[in-house]
C-alpha cells in the first residue's frame, strides 16, 4: 500500500532532476502520474520508468506556462483517470546575469517559465476542484533564492519569491474548497544547479556508494507526503528541503518599529531614529550575503 494509491498528480518539468525523481517518487507511492516535459524523449524515459515498475503515467509535451498546455495537463487526467488529485508545479529555468547585464528576454522568460508556470496549471487544477467539490493538494516550487535573495538571480530570484507568495494565497483562497497548496524551496544537484552543488559526473560516480546529500531524488518524499493526506490541512508553508534535512520557513515578519506620536514622520526625524530599528532587531544596515546564512550550503555562487 501505497500513500497515493487511487490518487492522480501532475507533475510538470517531470523529465529531469527534481521533476523526474517527484514523478517516480509519486508513482511508487500508487499515483498515476501525467508526467509534463518539454522533450518528448526525455519525458517518454520517465514515463516508461514509471510502467516498467508497475506504475501508470501519461506523457504530456507542452509548455505549461501556455494556457493551452495548462488546460490540457487537467483534461489529461480527468481523460484518462476520472480524477485528479494533485499538482506539483516544478518546471524552470535559469538565466542567470546580474541586473546590469540582463536582457529583458532573459527577465522574461525566466519570469513566463516560472510564474505563468505556476499559475497556468494552479488555476485550471483549481477551477475543477471548485467546480467538483473534490479535494486536491498543490506543492509549489519556490528557491532559497527567492526566500534570501541570491547574487546573479534577479530574475529567479524574484520569481520564486512571487511563487512563495502564491502559494500562500492560493492556500488561503482555496481552503474552503478542501486544497491544500504548500512550497518548497529544494537545494539539489541538477542541470540547473551544477555550479552550486557540485557536477552531474560526481552524482553518477557516487550513486549506490554513501549517501549522497544533494542528489535531487532526496526532494522527492516530502512532495510525496505533501500530495498525501498524511499532510493533513498543513497549508501555506514553505518548506526547505535538502539532503536528509527538512526545514520550516517563516514569512516575513516586522521585526521592529518606531514611532512618531500621532505626528507624519520628517525625513530628517527618520534618520535620527532609524538606528533604533536597527538595534532593536539585530538586523544590519549594509547589504548581506544572505545565502550566506544557509543552513546547508555547498559552494558560494557571487562570481556570476
Amino acid at each position: 500500500m501505497g500513500l497515493l494509491d487511487g490518487k492522480v498528480a501532475i507533475v510538470t518539468g517531470a523529465g529531469r532532476g527534481l521533476g523526474r525523481g517527484e514523478a517516480i517518487e509519486l508513482a511508487r507511492q500508487g499515483a498515476r502520474v501525467v508526467v509534463n516535459e518539454l522533450d518528448p524523449e526525455i519525458g517518454k524515459a520517465v514515463v516508461d520508468e514509471i510502467e516498467s515498475a508497475g506504475g501508470e503515467a501519461a506523457l504530456d509535451t507542452g509548455d505549461c506556462s501556455e494556457d493551452e498546455t495548462a488546460r490540457g495537463l487537467v483534461r489529461t487526467a480527468l481523460d484518462t483517470w476520472g480524477r485528479l488529485d494533485a499538482l506539483v508545479n516544478n518546471a524552470g529555468i535559469l538565466r542567470d546575469r546580474t541586473v546590469a547585464k540582463m536582457t529583458p528576454d532573459e527577465w522574461d522568460a525566466v519570469v513566463k517559465v516560472h510564474l505563468r508556470g505556476h499559475f497556468l496549471p494552479t488555476h485550471y487544477a483549481c477551477a475543477h476542484w471548485k467546480d467538483s467539490g473534490q479535494p486536491g493538494r498543490i506543492v509549489c516550487t519556490a528557491s532559497t533564492s527567492g526566500l534570501l535573495g541570491n547574487f546573479g538571480q534577479a530574475n529567479y530570484g524574484a520569481a520564486k519569491a512571487g511563487i512563495a507568495a502564491f502559494s500562500t494565497i492560493v492556500a488561503m483562497e482555496m481552503a474552503r474548497y478542501g486544497v491544500r497548496c504548500n512550497a518548497i524551496a529544494p537545494a539539489a544537484r541538477t542541470r540547473m544547479t551544477e555550479g552550486a552543488y557540485g557536477s552531474l559526473q560526481d552524482r553518477d560516480s557516487e550513486e549506490g556508494e554513501a549517501f549522497d546529500f544533494w542528489h535531487p531524488d532526496n526532494v522527492a518524499p516530502l512532495v510525496a507526503y505533501l500530495c498525501s493526506e498524511l499532510a493533513g490541512d498543513i497549508s501555506g508553508k514553505v518548506f526547505g528541503v535538502q539532503g536528509d534535512a527538512v526545514e520550516l520557513y517563516q514569512p516575513f515578519t516586522s521585526a521592529a518599529a518606531i514611532q512618531n506620536h500621532d505626528t507624519r514622520w520628517t525625513p530628517e526625524g527618520i534618520a535620527a531614529r532609524v538606528h533604533e530599528l536597527f538595534d532593536e532587531s539585530g538586523i544590519v544596515a549594509e547589504v548581506e550575503n544572505m545565502m550566506g546564512k544557509l543552513r546547508f550550503s555547498m559552494t558560494d555562487r557571487s562570481t556570476i
